[in-house]
Protein backbone atom coordinates (compact mmCIF):
# COMPACT_ATOMS: atom_id res chain seq x y z
CA UNK A 1 0.00 0.00 0.00
CA UNK A 2 2.85 2.38 0.78
CA UNK A 3 4.33 2.08 -2.70
CA UNK A 4 0.98 3.03 -4.27
CA UNK A 5 0.74 6.30 -2.34
CA UNK A 6 1.61 9.33 -4.52
CA UNK A 7 4.08 11.88 -3.15
CA UNK A 8 1.51 14.69 -3.37
CA UNK A 9 -0.83 12.70 -1.11
CA UNK A 10 1.88 12.21 1.50
CA UNK A 11 2.53 15.96 1.69
CA UNK A 12 -1.09 17.13 1.93
CA UNK A 13 -3.46 17.57 4.86
CA UNK A 14 -6.41 15.31 5.54
CA UNK A 15 -8.72 17.81 3.78
CA UNK A 16 -6.59 17.68 0.62
CA UNK A 17 -4.96 21.10 1.04
CA UNK A 18 -1.16 21.37 0.66
CA UNK A 19 0.86 21.55 3.86
CA UNK A 20 2.16 24.93 4.96
CA UNK A 21 5.78 25.43 5.96
CA UNK A 22 4.97 25.00 9.66
CA UNK A 23 2.95 21.87 8.94
CA UNK A 24 5.81 20.43 6.92
CA UNK A 25 8.15 21.22 9.79
CA UNK A 26 5.88 19.54 12.34
CA UNK A 27 5.36 16.49 10.13
CA UNK A 28 9.12 16.18 9.62
CA UNK A 29 9.54 14.81 13.12
CA UNK A 30 11.81 15.74 16.06
CA UNK A 31 14.94 15.71 13.90
CA UNK A 32 13.67 18.87 12.17
CA UNK A 33 14.64 20.90 15.24
CA UNK A 34 18.26 19.83 14.84
CA UNK A 35 18.11 20.60 11.12
CA UNK A 36 16.60 24.03 11.87
CA UNK A 37 19.34 24.85 14.39
CA UNK A 38 22.02 23.73 11.96
CA UNK A 39 20.51 25.85 9.18
CA UNK A 40 20.49 28.97 11.39
CA UNK A 41 24.13 28.47 12.36
CA UNK A 42 25.15 27.89 8.74
CA UNK A 43 23.17 30.92 7.53
CA UNK A 44 24.83 33.14 10.15
CA UNK A 45 28.28 31.99 9.07
CA UNK A 46 27.49 32.48 5.37
CA UNK A 47 26.21 36.03 5.91
CA UNK A 48 29.21 36.94 8.06
CA UNK A 49 31.67 35.50 5.54
CA UNK A 50 30.03 37.25 2.58
CA UNK A 51 30.17 40.57 4.46
CA UNK A 52 33.83 39.86 5.22
CA UNK A 53 34.62 39.22 1.54
CA UNK A 54 32.79 42.41 0.54
CA UNK A 55 34.83 44.44 3.05
CA UNK A 56 38.06 42.83 1.90
CA UNK A 57 37.30 43.49 -1.76
CA UNK A 58 36.52 47.12 -0.95
CA UNK A 59 39.83 47.57 0.89
CA UNK A 60 41.99 46.02 -1.81
CA UNK A 61 44.55 48.43 -3.27
CA UNK A 62 46.79 46.54 -5.70
CA UNK A 63 48.29 49.80 -6.94
CA UNK A 64 49.62 50.49 -3.43
CA UNK A 65 51.24 47.05 -3.32
CA UNK A 66 52.84 47.68 -6.72
CA UNK A 67 54.14 51.07 -5.56
CA UNK A 68 55.58 49.53 -2.41
CA UNK A 69 57.44 46.92 -4.44
CA UNK A 70 58.76 49.61 -6.76
CA UNK A 71 60.15 51.55 -3.79
CA UNK A 72 61.71 48.39 -2.38
CA UNK A 73 63.41 47.85 -5.74
CA UNK A 74 64.85 51.36 -5.48
CA UNK A 75 66.00 50.56 -1.93
CA UNK A 76 63.52 53.08 -0.54
CA UNK A 77 62.35 50.89 2.33
CA UNK A 78 61.19 53.78 4.49
CA UNK A 79 59.09 55.11 1.63
CA UNK A 80 57.52 51.68 1.09
CA UNK A 81 56.70 51.42 4.79
CA UNK A 82 55.21 54.90 4.87
CA UNK A 83 52.99 54.08 1.91
CA UNK A 84 51.96 50.68 3.23
CA UNK A 85 51.00 51.90 6.70
CA UNK A 86 48.32 54.12 5.16
CA UNK A 87 46.68 51.21 3.35
CA UNK A 88 44.16 48.65 4.61
CA UNK A 89 45.07 46.19 1.87
CA UNK A 90 45.83 42.68 3.13
CA UNK A 91 49.00 42.25 1.07
CA UNK A 92 50.18 45.75 2.00
CA UNK A 93 49.86 44.95 5.71
CA UNK A 94 51.88 41.78 5.20
CA UNK A 95 54.59 43.70 3.36
CA UNK A 96 54.74 46.32 6.10
CA UNK A 97 55.24 43.70 8.80
CA UNK A 98 57.82 41.84 6.71
CA UNK A 99 59.84 44.95 5.89
CA UNK A 100 59.70 46.14 9.49
CA UNK A 101 61.28 42.88 10.68
CA UNK A 102 63.47 42.23 7.64
CA UNK A 103 66.72 42.63 9.63
CA UNK A 104 65.80 39.67 11.83
CA UNK A 105 64.17 37.24 9.41
CA UNK A 106 62.32 38.41 6.33
CA UNK A 107 60.93 34.98 5.45
CA UNK A 108 59.69 34.19 8.96
CA UNK A 109 58.13 37.63 9.28
CA UNK A 110 56.30 37.15 5.98
CA UNK A 111 55.11 33.66 6.97
CA UNK A 112 53.81 34.94 10.31
CA UNK A 113 51.99 37.92 8.82
CA UNK A 114 50.51 35.93 5.96
CA UNK A 115 49.36 33.20 8.35
CA UNK A 116 47.51 35.76 10.47
CA UNK A 117 45.82 37.28 7.43
CA UNK A 118 44.84 33.93 5.89
CA UNK A 119 43.40 32.81 9.22
CA UNK A 120 40.84 35.60 8.83
CA UNK A 121 39.76 34.09 5.50
CA UNK A 122 39.37 30.62 6.97
CA UNK A 123 37.17 31.57 9.91
CA UNK A 124 33.83 29.78 9.84
CA UNK A 125 34.89 27.31 7.14
CA UNK A 126 34.92 24.42 9.63
CA UNK A 127 31.33 25.26 10.60
CA UNK A 128 30.18 25.19 6.98
CA UNK A 129 32.07 21.95 6.37
CA UNK A 130 30.33 20.43 9.39
CA UNK A 131 26.93 21.63 8.17
CA UNK A 132 27.50 20.09 4.73
CA UNK A 133 28.34 16.75 6.35
CA UNK A 134 25.82 16.78 9.20
CA UNK A 135 22.71 17.98 7.34
CA UNK A 136 22.31 14.88 5.10
CA UNK A 137 23.04 12.65 8.10
CA UNK A 138 20.30 14.37 10.09
CA UNK A 139 17.99 13.87 7.11
CA UNK A 140 18.93 10.19 7.09
CA UNK A 141 18.17 10.01 10.79
CA UNK A 142 14.74 11.47 10.05
CA UNK A 143 14.28 8.84 7.37
CA UNK A 144 15.05 6.08 9.86
CA UNK A 145 12.69 7.44 12.51
CA UNK A 146 9.97 7.90 9.88
CA UNK A 147 10.37 4.34 8.64
CA UNK A 148 10.32 3.07 12.22
CA UNK A 149 7.04 4.88 12.69
CA UNK A 150 5.70 3.38 9.47
CA UNK A 151 6.63 -0.19 10.35
CA UNK A 152 5.28 0.30 13.84
CA UNK A 153 1.92 1.24 12.31
CA UNK A 154 2.07 -1.80 10.01
CA UNK A 155 2.71 -4.12 12.95
CA UNK A 156 -0.11 -2.69 15.02
CA UNK A 157 -3.06 -4.98 14.90
CA UNK A 158 -5.59 -2.80 16.70
CA UNK A 159 -7.25 0.39 15.57
CA UNK A 160 -9.21 1.27 12.47
CA UNK A 161 -7.86 1.06 8.93
CA UNK A 162 -8.04 4.82 8.63
CA UNK A 163 -5.91 5.34 11.74
CA UNK A 164 -3.32 2.84 10.49
CA UNK A 165 -3.21 4.48 7.07
CA UNK A 166 -2.75 7.89 8.69
CA UNK A 167 0.17 6.62 10.77
CA UNK A 168 1.75 4.97 7.74
CA UNK A 169 1.50 8.08 5.55
CA UNK A 170 2.69 10.20 8.47
CA UNK A 171 5.79 8.05 8.87
CA UNK A 172 6.60 8.12 5.15
CA UNK A 173 6.02 11.88 5.04
CA UNK A 174 8.35 12.33 8.03
CA UNK A 175 11.06 10.39 6.20
CA UNK A 176 10.63 12.37 2.97
CA UNK A 177 10.50 15.80 4.63
CA UNK A 178 13.53 15.22 6.85
CA UNK A 179 15.60 13.85 3.97
CA UNK A 180 14.60 16.68 1.65
CA UNK A 181 15.41 19.36 4.23
CA UNK A 182 18.76 17.79 5.12
CA UNK A 183 19.83 17.62 1.48
CA UNK A 184 18.57 21.16 0.83
CA UNK A 185 20.65 22.58 3.70
CA UNK A 186 23.74 20.69 2.51
CA UNK A 187 23.40 21.98 -1.07
CA UNK A 188 22.78 25.55 0.11
CA UNK A 189 25.93 25.39 2.28
CA UNK A 190 28.04 23.77 -0.43
CA UNK A 191 27.75 26.69 -2.87
CA UNK A 192 29.08 29.43 -0.53
CA UNK A 193 31.62 26.99 0.90
CA UNK A 194 33.15 26.42 -2.52
CA UNK A 195 33.10 30.15 -3.28
CA UNK A 196 34.81 31.00 0.01
CA UNK A 197 37.39 28.28 -0.59
CA UNK A 198 38.10 29.72 -4.04
CA UNK A 199 38.43 33.22 -2.55
CA UNK A 200 40.87 31.93 0.07
CA UNK A 201 42.96 30.23 -2.59
CA UNK A 202 43.01 33.46 -4.59
CA UNK A 203 44.25 35.35 -1.51
CA UNK A 204 46.94 32.70 -0.97
CA UNK A 205 48.07 33.13 -4.57
CA UNK A 206 48.25 36.91 -4.28
CA UNK A 207 50.20 36.69 -1.03
CA UNK A 208 52.57 34.09 -2.46
CA UNK A 209 53.20 36.25 -5.52
CA UNK A 210 53.97 39.26 -3.30
CA UNK A 211 56.32 37.12 -1.21
CA UNK A 212 58.33 36.01 -4.24
CA UNK A 213 58.43 39.53 -5.66
CA UNK A 214 59.62 41.00 -2.34
CA UNK A 215 62.35 38.41 -1.95
CA UNK A 216 63.62 38.96 -5.50
CA UNK A 217 63.56 42.77 -5.23
CA UNK A 218 65.36 42.84 -1.89
CA UNK A 219 68.01 40.45 -3.20
CA UNK A 220 68.36 42.62 -6.30
CA UNK A 221 68.62 45.78 -4.19
CA UNK A 222 71.25 44.23 -1.93
CA UNK A 223 73.24 43.06 -4.96
CA UNK A 224 73.18 46.56 -6.47
CA UNK A 225 74.32 48.07 -3.17
CA UNK A 226 77.19 45.58 -2.98
CA UNK A 227 78.17 46.31 -6.58
CA UNK A 228 78.08 50.05 -5.89
CA UNK A 229 80.54 49.68 -3.09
Amino acid sequence: MIHSLPLAFLLTNSDGSPMSFMELFQNGGPVMWAILLLSFIALTVVIERILFIIRENASREPEVVASMLERVEKNNISGALELGKKSKDTVARILVYSLTNREYSLSNAFIRASGQELARYQQGMAVLDTAITAAPLLGLLGTVTGMMRTFSALNTGGGSIGDAAGQITGGVAEALIATCCGLFIAVCCLLPYNYLNARTEQAKQEISDASHALEILIAKSDAEKSAGR
